[in-house]
């Protein structure tokens, strides 16, 4: 599972003209999956990501209570190492990937924190105004 983590002052999730995710002042996640991700792990991704210390005066969404956007991005497991056209072969599969990230987001929500989504299989258009601007990659 590989997240990569901003901090926003804003951020949101456009599909066919209608705002489906936004927040203010949180984290942006793009969350991508592989073929060995299992429920466990993205448990320990939601505590990773709720409890990461990226935020102002080194806090973290769940001292501040910030929300979270998750918006799936398969193209984070994208290999470029040969040629110019990525193989998506290390992104798992629609089947297997949506219900972890489902899993990721009701585990943040379990925590407490404020999650808005993009829309999985779908056709997004994510704006973010980036604080900062901090960036990490997440790779468990």
């Amino acid at each position: 599972m590989r997240a990569v983590v901003q901090t926003v002052g804003r951020a949101s999730v456009t599909v066919d003209g209608e705002v489906v995710g936004a927040i203010t002042d949180g984290l942006l996640v793009l969350l991508g999956i592989t073929h060995t991700d299992t429920p466990e792990l993205a448990r320990t991704m939601a505590r990773k990501v709720h409890e990461l210390r990226i935020l102002d005066d080194e806090r973290s969404a769940a001292d501040t209570g910030a929300p979270i956007l998750v918006v799936s991005q398969f193209t984070l497991y994208g290999d470029t190492r040969k040629g110019r056209r990525p193989s998506w072969t290390a992104a798992a599969p629609a089947e297997l990937a949506e219900p972890l990230v489902t899993a990721v987001v009701e585990a943040l929500r379990a925590r407490g924190a404020t999650v808005e989504t993009g829309r999985f299989r779908a056709h997004m258009m994510v704006e973010s105004i980036n604080t900062g601007p901090r960036t990490l990659l997440l790779d468990l």
